[in-house]
Order: C-alpha cells, then sequence, then structure tokens
C-alpha cells in the first residue's frame, strides 16, 4: 500500500496547475453567455483543488513516507528538465490558497462574477499562476507562474468599472512590469554563474562560486530580491497595494490576500537554500536588508492604519502589516521563529480574506437610500421590536417615544458586526484568537535567551525594535478598527440593515471558524509549522529529492548496448 501510495501521489503535483488551467481553457469556449454554467464549473474545480491539497498535506506531514514529493513532467534529469517539488511548506500554501479560492469564488457567485465577461477564466488562471509558483523547483518556471498569475490579475483587477480602478490598475500594472524585469536580469546573473536555474541544484553550487564571481552572484539574488519584494510589498515599494486592493472587487481583493504570500515564499525558499549560514563566503547575504525593510513596512502600515478613513485602504494597510511582519522574522534566519511566523501567515492571510468580503457588506449598508425591512440572510425574516407601553414603568424612552435599551438588534447586523469584531481582533493581534498566538510565538522566541542570544551584534537593535512594533502595531490597529466600528455599527441611526445572502455568509464563517478552529487545535498546527521551520532551515532533503529525482523508464526503454572499444573490429569507420 504505502509503494502503491509513493508511485501515485506524485502524480498529484499535476492537479494544482492542470485543473485550473483545463477548467479556464474550457470555459473560455462556452462563450459569454453561460455564466450559471462557467459558474459551476468553477466552484467544482474549486472545491477538487481544495481536496487536492489536503492530501499532499496528509502526504507530505507524514514521516514514515517521503517528506518530499518530486514530479518530473518531461522526464528529464534535474537539472535538464522541468520539475515540480512539494514539500510541507509548499504544501500548506496549496492549502491556503485552495481555502482563499473556495471563498473568494462562493461570495463572487452573490453576484459579483456577472460584472465582467471572463471573470471565472481570469479567476482559474490566477489560481493557476499562484499554485504553480508555489510548486515549481527552477527559477524560470517561477517566472513563467509569476506571469501567469500576473497577468491574470491584470483583468480581474479591472474586473467592474469606474475610473479609481483603472488608476489603481495603471500604478499596479506599471510596479510589476518593473519588477518582472529585475527578476529576467537577476535570474540570468544567476545563470550566468552558477550554470543552473534549478533553485536545488543551485544550493549544491553555492559553496563552489569563486570569490572573483562572488559580487556578481551577490548582485543577481538582490535583483531577484527587488522583484520579490515589489510583490510582497515592501517599504517603499509598496505604493501601489493600498489603492489597488480598496479598489478591486471584494472577491479578488481577497484572491489577492495570497498574491503577496507569493513573494514572500520566494524569499523564504530562495534565501533558506542559497543563503544558509553554512554558505561559505555567502552566508545570510542580505538579512539585515530583509528584517529593516520588514520593519520599516510594519511601521509604515501601522500608520496607514490609523489615517485610513475607508474601510477598503483600512484593509490594505493590513496587508502591509501582515507582509511585514513575516518578512522582518524571515530575516531573522531561525527556524522557531519561522515557525511562529508559518502560524501567523496562515491567520492572517485568512482574516485579511474575510474583511475584504466583510467590507463589500458593510459598503452596502451605506449606500441603501430608503428604509426597508431587515432581511435575515435574504430569507425575508424580520425581527421582532417590542412597542413601549404606559404600563412598563421600568421602559426607558428617548425624546421619539422609542425604548433606548432592551431593542433587538437586527440579525443581518448582528452577524456583519461580529464578523468585523472577529476580523479586527485577528488582525490586531489581539487574545484570545489565533493572531494572538502567532505573534505570541514569535515574540516568546524573540525574547527566549536561547533565541536571542543567536542574533549578531548589528541585528540586536532590530530584535528590540520589532517587539516594541508588535505592541504598537497591534495598539495602532485597535484604535483603528475601532474607530471604523464605532462609524459604521455604533453611531448611525436610521440607517437600514443590508441584506445578507447565505452564499455570502457561508465563506465569512468558513474563514473564520477556520481561524477559530487554529485556536483549538493551536498545538498540533504549531508543530506542523514548526517541523515546517526545521525542514526549512535545513533543506538537505528537499535538494537531495529534487537532485536525486529518477527518470522513469519508457515502454518500449531498453539499456543502451556497451560502447565498443574496437570500431575497427566491427566494420566500423574510424
Amino acid at each position: 500500500m504505502s509503494a502503491w501510495l509513493d508511485t501515485v501521489m506524485p502524480h498529484l503535483l499535476l492537479v494544482p496547475i492542470l485543473l485550473p488551467m483545463l477548467t479556464a481553457a474550457g470555459m473560455l469556449l462556452l462563450g459569454e453567455r453561460a455564466v450559471p454554467v462557467k459558474g459551476v464549473i468553477s466552484m467544482l474545480s474549486c472545491l477538487v483543488g481544495l481536496v487536492a491539497a489536503v492530501l499532499l498535506v496528509l502526504w507530505v506531514r507524514d514521516d514514515n513516507t517521503a517528506a518530499v514529493g518530486v514530479y518530473l513532467p518531461g522526464n528529464w534529469q534535474v537539472p535538464f528538465g522541468i520539475a515540480l517539488a512539494a514539500d510541507r511548506l509548499t504544501a500548506m500554501m496549496l492549502l491556503i490558497t485552495a481555502v482563499v479560492g473556495l471563498a473568494a469564488q462562493l461570495f463572487a457567485r452573490a453576484g459579483w462574477h456577472r460584472a465582467g465577461v471572463h471573470f471565472h477564466s481570469l479567476f482559474q488562471l490566477q489560481l493557476m499562476g499562484v499554485n504553480g509558483a508555489f510548486l515549481t523547483a527552477d527559477l524560470f518556471n517561477l517566472f513563467v507562474f509569476f506571469e501567469i498569475m500576473l497577468t491574470a490579475s491584470y483583468g480581474l483587477l479591472l474586473h467592474g468599472t469606474g475610473w479609481p480602478r483603472v488608476r489603481a490598475a495603471l500604478h499596479y500594472v506599471a510596479i510589476n512590469l518593473l519588477a518582472s524585469s529585475l527578476f529576467l536580469l537577476g535570474a540570468s546573473v544567476l545563470f550566468g554563474v552558477t550554470g543552473t536555474l534549478k533553485m536545488a541544484d543551485m544550493a549544491t553550487k553555492i559553496t563552489q562560486v569563486p570569490d572573483y564571481d562572488r559580487g556578481l552572484l551577490h548582485a543577481g539574488a538582490a535583483l531577484l530580491a527587488m522583484a520579490f519584494l515589489a510583490k510582497a510589498a515592501v517599504w517603499p515599494l509598496n505604493f501601489w497595494l493600498a489603492p489597488a486592493y480598496g479598489t478591486a472587487s471584494p472577491p479578488v481583493a481577497a484572491l489577492f490576500t495570497v498574491m503577496t504570500k507569493v513573494g514572500l515564499y520566494a524569499i523564504l525558499r530562495l534565501w533558506t537554500l542559497l543563503f544558509p549560514p553554512s554558505a561559505t563566503g555567502s552566508e545570510m547575504f542580505g538579512t539585515e536588508v530583509l528584517v529593516w525593510g520588514g520593519i520599516l513596512t510594519v511601521g509604515f502600515g501601522s500608520i496607514g492604519m490609523l489615517a485610513s478613513q475607508n474601510l477598503g485602504r483600512l484593509a490594505g494597510f493590513s496587508v502591509l502589516v501582515s507582509s511585514g511582519t513575516l518578512l522582518a522574522v524571515f530575516g531573522f534566519g531561525h527556524a522557531r521563529l519561522t515557525g511562529g511566523a508559518l502560524y501567523y501567515l496562515m491567520s492572517s492571510t485568512l482574516a485579511l480574506c474575510a474583511l475584504f468580503l466583510v467590507t463589500d457588506l458593510v459598503a452596502r449598508s451605506r449606500q441603501e437610500e430608503e428604509k426597508v425591512p431587515t432581511i435575515l440572510f435574504g430569507m425575508g425574516l424580520q425581527p421582532f421590536v417590542p412597542e413601549p407601553t404606559a404600563s412598563d414603568p421600568d421602559i426607558n424612552l428617548d425624546e421619539s417615544e422609542e425604548p433606548l435599551f432592551g431593542q433587538p438588534i437586527p440579525a443581518a447586523l448582528a452577524v456583519l458586526g461580529m464578523a468585523f469584531v472577529l476580523c479586527a481582533l485577528l488582525i490586531a493581534g489581539l487574545p484570545p484568537l489565533s493572531g494572538f498566538i502567532g505573534k505570541i510565538t514569535m515574540m516568546t522566541t524573540l525574547l527566549n535567551p536561547n533565541g536571542i542570544g543567536i542574533y549578531s551584534g548589528e541585528l540586536r537593535p532590530a530584535v528590540w525594535v520589532l517587539l516594541a512594533l508588535f505592541l504598537i502595531s497591534g495598539l495602532l490597529a485597535t484604535i483603528a478598527f475601532s474607530r471604523v466600528g464605532i462609524r459604521f455599527f455604533w453611531a448611525p441611526r436610521g440607517r437600514p440593515a443590508p441584506k445578507l445572502k447565505v452564499i455570502e455568509v457561508v465563506p465569512i464563517g468558513m474563514l473564520l471558524g477556520l481561524c477559530l478552529l487554529m485556536v483549538v487545535r493551536a498545538q498540533p498546527v504549531l508543530r506542523y509549522t514548526e517541523r515546517t521551520a526545521f525542514q526549512l532551515h535545513a533543506p538537505y532533503a528537499y535538494v537531495h529529492a529534487v537532485v536525486a529525482a529518477s527518470v522513469k523508464p519508457g515502454p518500449t526503454s531498453s539499456p543502451l548496448p556497451a560502447p565498443n572499444p574496437h570500431p575497427a573490429a566491427s566494420g566500423a569507420q574510424p
């Protein structure tokens, strides 16, 4: 049974790429009017992708089987052919992408998917690009999947109408085209120095680079880092994120929360492979820049959250705080610290996705012009409001003879308010939710003498600055969300409750429910992320699995004849 699984499961690595690609191609053939059919097909594709991601997580987490799955699509030996690889980190990121994609797809079916002709096809191509970036094991195909992801995101960002969306899209396209150019230059330089584009093969050759080429190696890595950091929205390359995410349609903005994680994933994967402490001459290259860049991004994002008057921009700056926190922690190069950061990555991604969906429902309630009966989940259920009577001496009345206390909250508004509160608590990192567990895990590691003592003198000030920013950013986020909550849920009177549909509430509940599940199952989840981090910082299993991946013999394969040591004896001409 185990041998059968080891034979079949590697083929599962193709599903996260081929499934959305074939789905997108099939929906393009259906024409422009088959929107309901496209919605059903896209939903089924997302469900199958989620099942495949869960199976990959179960496969790579089992210590009794191969920790790293490798698939050679062209059946060419590394470093000559394309290679796909899945370890714990890859499987975790694929699962997050599948969950976010399913939630965004569900929410879009409430009406947003009709605002554009090719929404579902672009949505599936976006998933294909993100999944391929997580699965690929070489730089060239990483660039290919980056471009697929970005090209689809250009169309999704313009999904809808309005000049603000067009202006934000132009900035978004410009910065990403520049990042793509830097990506190509960096990959070309690294190929010229190491002679390979396979990341695992490159890791084996870093120590063999001569000293006179070491500067060129670092220059190529710096160019690559610039491309990844622009995608991860690190300050000062993040001017595009808040306007773009704030003006995008809610399901698209929710899906975009994973895109910033692609840049962070690429940084984490490459730097643990190419510049570990054992890479003599290049050990921990550029880590100080990563740490301080992340710290500046957290500070900038926190100030932006406090200054935001629009809920969409507030959510965009929250993405910056999450991205900066992860980058700063990854830069320290400490396995236990990275384990806490990966837990925080899961929690913040799910919470931010839910926040972008909640933002649309809040904006809808503000756009209501007439007072209409409250509708519970679109099913026509109206709340009962007791009428004050003279026989109730304890009732409190205002100037309009309406009760001040004891009024039931409209069900739709109560659901929306509770979802907003949970998103705020998760993003601010307040107890007892998963955002707090992730932050406290990272802070504990930083304060642990066995952890803080390993850092060099140059990074010690950054440790204390980051600890202070954890607290300050949480305080500023609490203030910002409290102010927005008071304005939208408390202060207004006479505003009708929003009309919610089941298909809108279900994805928000699913995302927040997973965050609550991460609290209940914090120990096994943290154990998984810590083992993932130790595998990353000791990448021998990953490197060996990719480099030593064997080519499968074909049905007509036969051993090559042994060379004839005497050509003249067989009649061959010299």
